[in-house]
């Protein structure tokens, strides 16, 4: 395991007791006893020593408390502490690391509702349709405007209310509706929706859907409108395909019937979506493709065919900011050629559809897109990348110099420890020298690019801040019998007197030792296991 794979903080707590993830019972409360004994704050008269030896002994306490629960520990070996402060609690039932996992995840999303419950959700869209060619002919740019506005609001946990409105206005004529939505959870797998709509769709309803099984769900509804009293009811079946994959089946009957077949997929490299659609004298189906080019920018392809439809769309959005997000689509089809433009800002969208013309000039629809992509490419390359190119390097120094202060820390926390270890890591040194035993000479724990240049080179080891002298708590780790023992799995910047000089670099261990007379030298990954002392060593 390296860094990159690393599952974080869920062997901490073995490292800091120098333990095998696999370790027993026994050897935990044995790893305990020595631990404390070496940090209890009652060895100490240095008010300063009995201070460092205090925030010791009580971290050595915390993980022997986690590690001798075998709930606790089942738990942390899992999720890490993470597990633990999410207030995961393990009946006699739970004893499978599947029940464990749903039950974490049962509890995450009881956390979330609970924080849905004190705020509101909202979102809107604010529609604008322009068009060029009768603002040349001395007409208003605006055709028609329509907005949407919706808040959501968790009343409790099974509980939830939706509010929302809407205004068109498309020349001289105009109007709108607004619409109520409450929902009740009946039970984990099922719920029902109870609608009631005023303005121009003033109608009343009610829709119930249930979880069939752990990769189906089907929806039904009934809605009666308040003007003719005309009935609709509607069917949807979805159904979890893959991992990345969906599709649904949905039937509506009444005044427009109508059945639609769809499918959609979504992964890290983009999305794709297709449609169906027949109904009592119209046909149409539809099909949408993004690609993401990386994390900010994305290509997009789609277009629909029907009875009074034909339409090509293409274009490309960027994100801006971590909320924001910005597209361009160029649209051609038999209602002529146009630019739409849309900003995304949290749950807000303003999109602003522009036509161009009404005619399909093959000369003006290769200009409509070739322009606006050559000027988008123009500034992306000449201030867009510089301004991003500059953000991010102000961003990196910054990072740099927060990682700088946590090495710090972390190198101070070490070099504490290292002094609560020092009269003991002395007497086993020199208990070792007398029996000619194991003896660390010297010990160094950091960059791997570093240590490796000692394989190669005889010439003596600079000083940089991306490694860490390790000698006293090598020495420390020596047992009675002259032998030291790091277990594999464990990353060892968790072992007391250790730290982590270099976050997100490759590191490893490089140890000088002398054994029976005998000069031994090693290099070993930070997560391999380490057993001296061994022959294969020896110089």
């Amino acid at each position: 395991m390296d860094e990159e794979t690393e599952a974080p903080d869920t062997r901490e707590l073995y490292a800091l007791l120098n333990l095998s993830p696999e370790a027993s019972d026994e050897e935990i409360r044995k790893a305990y006893r020595q631990w404390a004994q070496a940090y209890h704050p009652d060895k100490y008269q240095a008010p300063h020593m009995k201070d460092i030896a205090t925030v010791n002994f009580q971290r050595v306490c915390e993980a022997y408390e986690i590690l001798s629960d075998p709930n606790k520990r089942q738990i942390y070996d899992i999720y890490g502490m993470e597990g633990l402060t999410s207030g995961l609690e393990l009946g006699p039932t739970l004893d499978k690391a599947q029940e464990i996992k749903a039950e974490l995840e049962r509890l995450k999303k009881m956390k979330e509702r609970e924080k849905m419950a004190a705020h509101f959700q909202s979102s809107g869209t604010i529609l604008a349709n322009m068009s060029l060619p009768e603002f040349l002919r001395g007409d208003s740019l605006f055709k028609g405007m329509a907005m949407t506005s919706e808040i959501q609001s968790q009343l409790s946990k099974r509980n939830a209310v939706t509010l929302s409105g809407n205004l068109a206005v498309d020349g001289r004529d105009g109007g709108g509706a607004a619409t109520a939505v409450f929902r009740h959870q009946l039970s984990e797998v099922s719920s029902i929706e109870f609608v009631g709509s005023a303005g121009l769709r003033a109608l009343v309803g009610v829709q119930t859907s249930r979880n069939i099984s752990l990769h189906s769900t089907a929806t039904m509804g009934i809605a009666m409108s308040l003007k003719d009293g005309s009935l609709n009811l509607s069917n949807l079946w979805t159904r979890q395909l893959s991992d990345t994959a969906s599709g649904h089946i949905q039937l509506t009957l009444g005044p427009q019937s109508s059945v639609a077949v769809g499918w959609q997929k979504k992964d890290e490299r983009g999305s794709a979506s297709g449609e169906v659609k027949f109904g009592t004298g119209s046909f149409e189906t539809s099909a949408h493709y993004s690609h993401r080019f990386s994390s900010k920018s994305l290509g997009c392809i789609g277009g629909r065919v029907g009875s009074s439809s034909l339409e090509i769309e293409v274009g490309g959005g960027r994100k801006l900011s971590k909320f924001s997000t910005v597209r361009w689509m160029y649209v051609i089809g038999i209602q002529g050629i146009s630019w739409k433009f849309e900003l995304y800002r949290g749950g807000q969208k303003l999109i602003f559809p522009i036509l161009l013309s009404k005619h399909l000039n093959p000369v003006f629809a290769t200009g409509a897109f070739v322009v606006p992509a050559s000027l988008y490419f123009v500034v992306k390359k000449f201030l867009i990348k510089p301004y991003y190119l500059k953000r991010n390097k102000q961003k990196a120094l910054e990072k740099e110099e927060k990682t700088s202060t946590q090495v710090q820390e972390a190198r101070a926390a070490a070099e504490k420890s290292q002094k609560l270890q020092q009269n003991v890591a002395n007497r086993k040194r020199n208990k070792q020298l007398e029996t000619g035993g194991l003896v660390i000479m010297r010990a160094l724990y950091g960059n791997q690019i570093f240590l490796d240049n000692l394989r190669s080179s005889e010439t003596s080891f600079e000083s940089t801040s991306e490694i860490i002298d390790v000698t006293t708590p090598m020495n420390f780790l020596v047992n009675d019998s002259g032998q030291l023992k790091l277990h594999e799995g464990v990353k060892k910047s968790g072992i007391m007197g250790f730290c982590d000089p270099c976050p997100g670099e490759r590191k490893q261990l490089y140890v000088e030792y002398v054994n029976a007379g005998n000069q031994h030298k090693v290099w070993v990954g930070d997560y391999e296991e380490l057993l001296i002392p061994q022959g294969t060593h020896m110089i």
